[in-house]
Parts: C-alpha cells; sequence; structure tokens
C-alpha cells in the first residue's frame, strides 16, 4: 500500500539495491511515496524488486566502484526523473578469518566496495544533491565503532566510510546538502547467513557478549533507516542500543585486543591456513561479476 508522507514525490537512490537491506529499504521507501533508482550488479534481481514497487522505480545495472559507470547512473537518474532528493550508499561485500591467511583479492575486494564505492557513489551524485539540498544517507556498521578480529577487511572499511561520512558533512553543509551515517549490528541478510555457513565463524560470534551476538531481524532496522531518511538524521541507527556504543568507543579497541586475543587463542590450530572469499549471495554476484569482466 502506497501512503502519502515526508518522502511523497522524493526520489531517492539506493545502491546495493538487489536483496537484504537494499531491496526492503526500496520496498519501504516506494510505499512511502518515494520514486527509487536502483543501482546493483544484479540485473534480474534488480529488476525484480523495481517490478514489486508501489510506485515509479528504475534500475540501473553498474558496479559501485567504477567511477564513469556510476557517473553515467547519475546523469540517468537526473535525465530520467528530474532531480535526486537522497541518496543511499548501501552496497557492501564481507568476508572473514585470519589476516594473515586471507585472500588478497576478496580482502582487497571488501575495501573496494564498501570505501572506495562509497566515495564513487559520493561524487557522482553529490552535484545533483547541491541541486535539490538533498540527502546522502552513509550505510555503515557496528565495525565501524569497534575492531573486531576475523573482520579487518570489513571493520577497516566501514570504519573508513564513517570517518568519510563525517569529513563530507563539513565539507557540504554550506551547500545544503546534509550527510548521515547509518548504523546496523548483525542483522538478518544474506551476508550474515553467509558468513554464518563457517563453523568457526559461526562459533566465534556466538562467543560475543550480549547484545552484539544476535542476529537481528531485517525489518525493524529498516524502518529505523526509513525513519532517519525522512527526518535527513546525521546518524540513524538500526538496533536501539548501538546508539550507546558510541559513549563505549574509546574504550573499546584496548578490550577488543585483550579479551579478542584470548579468545582467538582458544580456537587454536583451527584458525591455521583458514581463507574465505566473499561472503553471500552478494559476494557470490561480485565474484560472478568482475568474472564476467575479466572474460569480455
Amino acid at each position: 500500500m502506497r501512503t502519502s508522507g515526508k518522502l511523497d514525490g522524493q526520489v531517492v537512490v539506493v545502491t546495493g539495491a538487489a536483496r537484504g537491506v537494499g531491496a526492503l529499504l526500496a520496498r519501504k521507501l516506494s510505499a512511502r511515496g518515494a520514486t527509487l533508482a536502483l543501482v546493483g550488479l544484479e540485473p534480474d534481481e534488480l529488476r525484480e524488486v523495481a517490478a514489486s514497487l508501489h510506485g515509479p522505480a528504475h534500475h540501473w545495472h553498474a558496479d559501485v566502484t567504477d567511477h564513469e559507470a556510476m557517473a553515467r547512473v547519475a546523469a540517468g537518474v537526473k535525465d530520467r526523473f528530474g532531480k535526486v532528493d537522497a541518496v543511499v550508499a548501501n552496497a557492501g561485500v564481507a568476508t572473514g578469518g585470519p589476516f594473515v591467511d586471507s585472500d588478497p583479492v576478496s580482502w582487497k575486494r571488501v575495501v573496494e566496495v564498501n570505501l572506495i564505492g562509497s566515495a564513487v557513489t559520493g561524487r557522482a551524485f553529490l552535484p545533483v544533491l547541491m541541486e535539490s539540498r538533498g540527502y546522502f544517507l552513509q550505510i555503515a556498521s557496528l565495525a565501524a565503532i569497534t575492531p573486531a578480529p576475523m573482520l579487518s577487511a570489513y571493520c577497516a572499511s566501514k570504519s573508513g566510510v564513517e570517518a568519510f561520512a563525517h569529513c563530507l558533512r563539513a565539507e557540504v553543509g554550506h551547500k545544503g546538502v546534509r550527510v548521515g551515517v547509518g548504523y546496523l549490528s548483525w542483522t538478518d541478510t544474506d551476508m550474515v547467513r553467509g558468513a554464518d555457513q563457517d563453523d568457526t565463524m559461526r562459533e566465534l560470534r556466538s562467543r560475543l557478549p550480549w547484545p552484539s551476538n544476535k542476529t537481528y531481524p531485517l525489518g525493524p532496522a529498516v524502518d529505523r533507516i526509513v525513519a532517519g531518511i525522512e527526518r535527513r538524521s546525521a546518524h540513524v541507527y538500526g538496533q536501539w542500543w548501538l546508539r550507546g556504543m558510541q559513549s563505549l568507543r574509546g574504550y573499546l579497541p584496548a578490550v577488543i585486543g585483550s579479551v579478542g586475543q584470548r579468545e582467538i587463542r582458544r580456537f587454536g590450530d583451527r584458525l591455521d591456513g583458514m581463507r574465505i572469499g566473499l561472503v553471500g549471495a552478494g559476494g557470490e554476484a561480485d565474484e560472478k561479476a568482475r568474472a564476467a569482466e575479466k572474460a569480455r
């Protein structure tokens, strides 16, 4: 059911819109009256999401790390809908395991998609957001607030996008563009389910302190993101307790360094030679898209 509200008639771009957070966010934004521009690597899935929406929508197949492709997308969205009111930099991939044994290609790709891809998205769309005095929402993570062993690429990339968004806020605020950062803990998506397929990663996560050891439902987290977009909030928290983590973040590196070392020692030889590629269906789609590009 489509309802009128603060987003009625607003044009919102969502990257990583083929599945998970991006797909459900598109549906909920559309239900609030927004026009959706969907961006991602999976054209069939994007087409299905677009067809499921309540109002105007279109999809663009693009790799968020490709400057030229994203510039074409930004121009295409402007030509088709006349403006852009909000952009959600949501596209992301993940890998896990000990850094020393990590696959260097997968490790690098996480940083490229999550950090460089967000910067490329911002570079492509900021000119049109300045025209509309719009809103740029960067999806970060609990991983931006606290370091975590076995997730070095993901933590590095999400810490990076958080810093990027804070820098951007100061730079473009006088142009009327608001910038927000969205934080999510472990949320029920293909990415998290993919990571849990590895027994060691699943067991390590189960040993995290409450409430960070839980997997949270997707719907309520996306509802919080929608509310943040409506308010053009500087900070959006997908789970209620993440706001409180901000006051603790100065203490967390020392705690994680001590406790994490003890926990990793418990797993001993199980971690030797452990190598995980990009996780989940989104990670698989990214690998297939890059393989197809190389084959051309």
